[in-house]
Formats: C-alpha cells, structure tokens, sequence
C-alpha cells in the first residue's frame, strides 16, 4: 500500500451503506411510480381476492359461515387434506435431502439425469400426473387388475391421493437444498471426516445444522403445495364424498352445486392454513437471514 497513489487509495475505499452508485439513483416520481405499480399489482392479485373470501363467508352472518365448515362433508375433506400433507411432506423431506446431499456432496453417474427427474413435476402438468396414476392403478391399468384381485385400492381412495400429491410436491425440499449446499461446498464435512467422523454422523453434525433453515424452508414449500393441489388429486380422486374429497376439491363441488357461501366459508379455512403458512415462513427467512450474517 506505500506504493498507491492516494487517488488510487479513494477509489478502493469501499462506499458508505446509504450512498448507491449515481446509475442506480431514480428519480423520486420514478420510484414512487414502481412502488404505486408494485401496491396496485398486489392489490388487485392477492388482497382483493383474500378479502372477497372473507366477505363472501360471512355474507349470510356467523351461523352460516359455522353451519358450513362444521358440515360432516367439509370436517372430512379438512381432515384428509391435513392426512395427506402429514404423509406425503415427511417422505418429501427425506427423499429431498438424502438426494441434495447426493447431488452436491458426491460425484456419480447419472447426476444430471437426477437433476432432471427432480425438475420433471415442474414440466409435467398435475393432470396428466393424475391420469398416469389411473393408467398404472386403475381398473383397466398395467397394475390394476392384480391391484382388485388382492383387493388393494390406490386411486379413488387415499393411498393415490398420497402419491399424486407426492409427485407434485417432491421438487420443493431438493431444489431449496441444491443451491444452499453448493454454496456452502465440502470443506466442513472434510473436516469431519479427517477428525474421524463418518457416514450419518456427519449428516446429523455436521450438514444438518448448516441446512436446518433452509430445510424447513423447503418443508413449507411443500406443505403449502400439498395442501393446495388440485389437478393431480381431482383425476385420482373419484370425488367421493366424504372419503376421497380434500379441501379444494370440496370447494369446487360447493361452487358447482351454486352453494356459494359454504364453499367461501369452506375456503376461509384454506386460505388460514395459507396465511399460517406464510407467517412460519416469514420466520423462518427472518432466521436464515440473521444466519447468513453471522
């Protein structure tokens, strides 16, 4: 450094947190024209419709609304939705963990080809997921006759619920983990083994605390998606009352059926599993970013 010049010592000389470069300083009217544009887009695309749910249900006062979410039908619906979420998210997180572990830890053959099938739900859409489901476990499917011949039932009941919802849902968990892992690269599980650590191990010690945030992150991911799928439970369903039916899909039976305010007062109820949701989801970026800076 005794060597710089001092016009060359300012020009390193890192710039104060509030002062940006003179290209990125808009205007005032600009600013508050993309601000007013970013209010009214989020306004007309989420909040308006969120409140027209909330006025929609309780357009027929407290008792309606009470009279439709205590129905036997939507209690039903409310308890596989939460059924579903409960098996599919957990299988979700294992597979995307143990194959983001895979992918950013290890060399092998076939990496890239996991990385697509990983990507695939993105591609393919819910629907047609369903009908491979109905093709492979239907009554007229590859598996299905052997399926009723030892009276095993996969679509039009709840195990291919489960999986349809699976299917959808399995991207979420691995592709939070993929690029956290890559970023955070290799150098401490080498540590942990040349200390004599192996195998789990050195999951649970030494990976799993650098990925728990984001991890978590993933899991609401996927728990938001498998409370909310529509398209690929609707094929494998039957839409059975009572049995078969989630949540979305009761919904679309009351609004079919010209029962508007119980299918509003029935979607309250997702829409506060959603909201729920997003707070546990707010904290948990609140954490990672309090983690990042430490």
């Amino acid at each position: 450094m005794s060597g710089a010049s001092p016009a060359a010592v300012v020009s390193q000389a890192p710039l104060p947190a509030d002062v940006r470069p003179k290209h990125l300083n808009e205007s005032r009217g600009v600013r508050i024209l993309l601000i007013s544009i970013a209010l009214l887009f989020v306004g007309l695309v989420v909040v308006l419709p969120m409140l027209t749910v909330i006025v929609q249900a309780f357009r027929k006062g407290w008792e309606t609304y009470a009279e439709a979410i205590s129905d036997p039908d939507a209690i039903s619906a409310l308890r596989l939705t939460l059924t579903v979420a409960l098996v599919a998210v957990p299988l979700n997180t294992l597979f995307g963990a143990a194959a983001a572990w895979a992918i950013t830890k290890f060399k092998f053959r076939g990496k890239n080809l996991l990385i697509t099938l990983i990507d695939l739900p993105f591609a393919v859409s819910p629907v047609i997921a369903g009908l491979v489901y109905i093709l492979l476990f239907g009554a007229q499917g590859l598996i299905g006759p052997w399926l009723m011949e030892h009276d095993y039932k996969i679509v039009f009941a709840t195990p291919g619920i489960i999986l349809a919802t699976m299917f959808v849902t399995f991207p979420f968990v691995a592709r939070e983990l993929i690029p956290l892992m890559e970023t955070q690269g290799v150098q401490d599980e080498e540590a942990a083994v040349s200390l004599g650590a192996k195998g789990w191990r050195v999951f649970f010690k030494v990976t799993l605390p650098n990925i728990k945030w984001g991890l978590l992150y993933g899991i609401i991911l996927c728990n938001a998606r498998a409370m909310g799928e529509f398209g690929a439970v609707s094929v494998v369903s039957g839409h059975i009352r009572g049995e078969t039916n989630t949540l979305p899909l009761h919904i679309e039976i009351l609004y079919n059926e010209y029962q508007y305010t119980a299918s509003f007062a029935v979607a309250s109820l997702l829409m506060a599993l959603a909201i729920v949701t997003l707070i546990i989801k707010g904290i948990i970026e609140h954490k990672m970013a309090n983690s990042r800076t430490h």
